[in-house]
């Protein structure tokens, strides 16, 4: 069973994401704020990380990075975020996300992204 780090610090999201995770069959971790994030991300060593790039402590960016420069963190980060400007969606993809989640989420297209990144890992 594959394990996705969520790292959200709105309930609402954190409730939806978990939910729809869970019931397509992954075990999901969670995570509030950047450091945290960061923390799981090295104790549990997900299949995938979902990180919301406006965290309370950092944005998510920053987050990234640190995972990145971890040699033992090789997993994909895919930016979720509310922002669906061009410019700002090319800036994280640019800042070396795996891909990107606008919210809201689509169901179906969230589902199908979550999947092609973790078949992209195998």
């Amino acid at each position: 069973m594959n394990s996705i780090l969520i790292v959200e610090d709105n309930d609402r999201n954190m409730k939806l994401f978990r939910d729809l995770l869970q019931f397509a069959g992954y075990r999901t971790i969670e995570a509030s704020t950047g450091a945290q994030g960061l923390a799981a991300a090295r104790q549990h060593q997900p299949d995938l990380v979902l990180m919301d790039i406006q965290l309370p402590d950092t944005d998510g960016v920053a987050v990234l990075r640190s995972i990145r420069e971890e040699a033992g963190l090789r997993m994909p980060v895919l930016a979720v975020s509310a922002s669906v400007m061009p410019d700002d969606q090319q800036r994280v993809v640019v800042s070396g996300f795996d891909g990107f989640i606008t919210k809201p989420i689509h169901v179906k297209s969230f589902l199908a992204t979550v999947k092609q990144a973790l078949e992209a890992r195998a």
